[in-house]
């Protein structure tokens, strides 16, 4: 058994460089997925309509953790071959990140009043450009705090990658644990850490949500 030393801390903070990893993985390759399946829930098309919302409501459906342990042991067995945790983990994220964007923006969309869409078709805009100029605008106003919420709650969920081997803030906060036999000490650090992470996030979204006047 030893003390809680410095090295420790600096150990907590670079495990924690794999959370905003995860989080921006998601983001990145989630975000554009959420655009299409908010748009496709949004369309007049029926078949993108139905797959759109049978794959959020299956998504959605399912624990993140039931989809960790899906792409890191049962894709291998499914292929073959071994899925790298970054991949597998990467792959998880995505899909639930899309699938609760896209049920987010999606309600953004449909509380753009539909005369929004008429005006824009009346001065001669295509489909594409009004919805980029026009309703998207409207749409993230809406869906600002709902957003950054679910941002909040993606930050903690990257605990959930330990599972699968990824050394993340909470798998750090173990082994540091283990080590010192100072769990309350530890895990309480770790809870500030997260803390320290998702306020200014949670600060950033109503000073955003107030200057866009997304409430009107």
């Amino acid at each position: 058994m030893r003390s809680f030393t410095f090295s420790d801390f600096l150990f907590l903070l670079t495990a924690l460089e794999w959370t905003f990893l995860m989080a921006a993985m998601a983001l990145a390759f989630g975000a554009p997925l959420a655009v299409l399946l908010a748009i496709a829930r949004t369309g007049k098309a029926i078949l993108p309509r139905f797959t759109a919302s049978a794959f959020i409501d299956l998504v959605q459906g399912i624990p993140l953790l039931g989809l960790l342990m899906f792409f890191y042991f049962g894709v291998p067995v499914l292929l073959g071959t071994d899925v790298p945790a970054l991949v597998a983990v990467g792959a998880a994220y995505t899909i639930y990140t899309a699938a609760f964007l896209g049920d987010v923006w999606r309600g953004g969309i449909q509380a753009v009043k539909q005369a929004q869409w008429e005006a824009g078709a009346c001065l001669g805009l295509s489909w594409r450009q009004q919805f980029v100029h026009i309703i998207g605008p409207q749409a993230f106003r809406v869906a600002l705090p709902a957003t950054v919420g679910f941002l909040v709650q993606l930050v903690k969920n990257t605990s959930l990658a330990s599972v699968v081997g990824i050394v993340e803030l909470a798998r750090a906060g173990q082994v540091v644990s283990a080590g010192t036999f100072q769990p309350l000490f530890v895990y309480l650090l770790i809870a500030g850490i997260y803390f320290a992470i998702c306020f200014p996030l949670t600060t950033w979204s109503r000073k955003l949500e107030a200057r866009l006047n997304g409430a009107r």
